[in-house]
């Protein structure tokens, strides 16, 4: 059978313009895609200008689906889970991500960094170590190594926390001195409770190298001594903490007048404490003097001569008790109460960093979790 040749003036051009239209078609597709991708991301980030997370979150998802290959929206989504809490579904995006071959190397790092923050927030810090160790030799190194440290801090990994701390200041981060000092004295109260006293004696003496201002690791020297009863030796820690760091005394002064009783050293270590209370008069100072010179009238002068200078009502409390025999049995105890309850909310220490007030001093603030931001004196008195 012969073909005819006269069947192909027809097809060609047909096939020709059955392609010409299946183009057109694509193209239209795809320029109502891209138009719809931008469409639906500005919408999400609109509404979550407006607070508005539930419908910004549909917003991206659909952005999402519309145009799976940008990497910018998925970063949108995950971090918007994240901040939402719902760490699981950030977790996903982000593991999407990484999952993708032809991610380039600066976006797979900045998703292996998101990553880790997801597991970092969902307190998974095991995996969260694993992820943010991922990130050495990466511009996300340093971000990584300072979210290690807080990791550390929360674990109560002292000794990781430290040579993370030292690698950060060999790298030019900045001094962690004083930070590294802190670990150093976790780790001799560590040791303390293990009832290794010489190991912890060495780690305050490495503390006290590493950051010679700091007054924490002479504090606890100090404390250690007296309480393996050496008094003597506990005086003097806190001697030495008088010259590196005289604002902080006020907070063993009551201790370093306990060791001077112990030992018999009352006139050396009541002229010490006068000399103090000269240079910074505070409550802490005038009660560790009545320690040491306890008469009655010496107390009520020291207290009038306080309260013309450092109005407070702790001192107001204090000479009351002190004057009560003037007072009728009935108005004593009445003026004592009211002033120890108005007294008590200003006996507090209060973070200079986020303003958390707690009863008892804190080397680290539990509010924001800051070191050394607690001053040594009451609210009352700062």
């Amino acid at each position: 059978m012969d073909f005819d040749l006269r069947w192909l003036l027809f097809a060609l051009p047909l096939a020709f313009g059955l392609g010409w239209l299946a183009s057109k078609l694509d193209a239209r597709q795809w320029k109502r895609e891209q138009r719809d991708a931008p469409k639906a991301y500005f919408k999400g980030l609109n509404l979550l200008l407006n607070e508005q997370q539930d419908k910004a979150i549909d917003a991206f998802i659909e952005a999402v689906q519309n145009d799976p290959d940008t990497s910018e929206l998925h970063f949108a989504l995950g971090n918007l889970f994240r901040r939402r809490g719902e760490y699981e579904r950030a977790v996903r995006v982000h593991q999407h991500l990484l999952q993708r071959g032809d991610l380039p190397r600066a976006e797979r790092d900045r998703a292996q960094h998101a990553l880790a923050q997801d597991f970092f927030k969902a307190g998974l810090f095991d995996r969260a170590e694993e992820a943010f160790a991922a990130l050495r030799g990466t511009a996300f190194e340093t971000e990584a190594e300072l979210a290690l440290l807080s990791l550390y801090e929360r674990s109560r990994e002292w000794r990781k926390a430290a040579e993370v701390a030292r690698h950060l200041e060999q790298g030019g981060t900045g001094s962690f001195a004083a930070r590294i000092a802190n670990y150093l004295c976790e780790q001799a109260l560590e040791a303390q409770a293990r009832n290794e006293h010489g190991e912890a004696q060495e780690l305050l003496a490495q503390a006290r190298k590493t950051a010679p201002q700091a007054a924490r690791a002479h504090v606890l020297a100090g404390q250690m001594l007296a309480r393996r009863g050496q008094p003597e030796q506990a005086m003097a820690a806190y001697a030495q903490l008088l010259s590196a760091k005289p604002e902080a005394f006020n907070l063993v002064a009551g201790d370093y007048a306990d060791a001077a009783l112990a030992i018999g050293a009352t006139e050396p270590a009541l002229a010490t404490l006068l000399a103090q209370y000269q240079r910074a008069p505070g409550m802490h100072l005038l009660l560790a003097i009545a320690k040491l010179e306890p008469a009655a009238a010496a107390q009520r002068q020291r207290l009038v001569t306080h309260l013309r200078a450092e109005p407070s009502l702790s001192a107001a409390r204090m000479l009351l008790t002190q004057s009560k025999a003037q007072l009728s049995e009935e108005e004593a105890p009445l003026m004592a109460a009211a002033l120890d309850r108005a007294s008590r909310p200003l006996q507090r220490y209060r973070c200079a960093a986020c303003g958390f007030e707690a009863q008892h001093y804190f080397w680290q603030c539990p509010g924001c979790l800051n070191w050394d931001t607690y001053p040594p004196r009451h609210v009352e008195e700062l």
